[in-house]
């Protein structure tokens, strides 16, 4: 290669947008130290990392968060992290990520939007589908990475061979609409996998096994800025 191709080459290579890895997490249920997370540029927890609230296992979760490599984190919390919820104040207690509850963040060159939100639990209200579609409709049209903590309905939200569907109406509209490029959750544990479409790319993270034991691995995926 001439030394005019060579400097044009990495030209065009500084120009390129770089790659973010997303390493995806989500219901480990307070057995977030027996997992092994591959390392990443952005971490992302789709909610349920407690089983019953305790003070102590919500500490210790961000004590662990601290001790990832990672250089960003986001959290969002799952309807078994209900205290978020029912005691405000425990919001300050995730120091170590942003935690997001119906809003946004940008990382990375990406928009982020988060809720912890299920149609089939009211820890955090929007009971009924009129409110879920209010909430939803809020999401920012520019989103390129959403969180939820459940599903939509028809993606990912079921056992294998069995009709029975889980996920949110609601949700899955905002999703058609929005397009988002990225669209990760848990909570339907039996749903564990990734689903590109042509509407966005779709990973259940959820990583409880039917054993109650970490039966998954993270789900890790590269991604470029726009």
């Amino acid at each position: 290669m001439r030394a005019t191709e060579r400097t044009q080459t990495q030209q065009n290579s500084s120009q390129a947008p770089r790659r973010v890895r997303v390493v995806c997490i989500a219901d480990t249920h307070e057995l977030h130290r027996e997992l092994v997370v591959p390392d990443g540029d952005l971490l992302i927890h789709a909610g349920d990392f407690t089983f019953f609230n305790h003070a102590s296992k919500i500490q210790d979760f961000n004590n662990w968060l601290s001790e990832l490599p990672h250089r960003h984190k986001v959290v969002i919390p799952g309807n078994h992290d209900r205290a978020f919820n029912q005691v405000p104040r425990f919001r300050a207690k995730i120091t170590n990520a942003v935690f997001l509850i119906n809003e946004g963040v940008t990382l990375c060159g990406l928009k982020i939007w988060g809720s912890p939100v299920t149609c089939d639990d009211t820890a955090y209200g929007h009971a009924k589908p009129e409110e879920r579609a209010s909430l939803y409709a809020s999401i920012p049209a520019n989103t390129d990475i959403l969180i939820t903590h459940g599903p939509p309905f028809g993606i990912l939200d079921h056992e294998r061979g069995s009709n029975e569907r889980q996920g949110c109406s609601e949700l899955r509209e905002a999703v058609m609409r929005l397009r988002p490029r990225l669209h990760i959750f848990g909570h339907v544990h039996v749903g564990y996998g990734v689903m590109q479409t042509k509407t966005a790319l779709f990973v259940n993270a959820a990583l409880l096994g039917w054993a109650g034991d970490l039966e998954n691995r993270p789900v890790v995926l590269d991604i470029r800025p726009r």
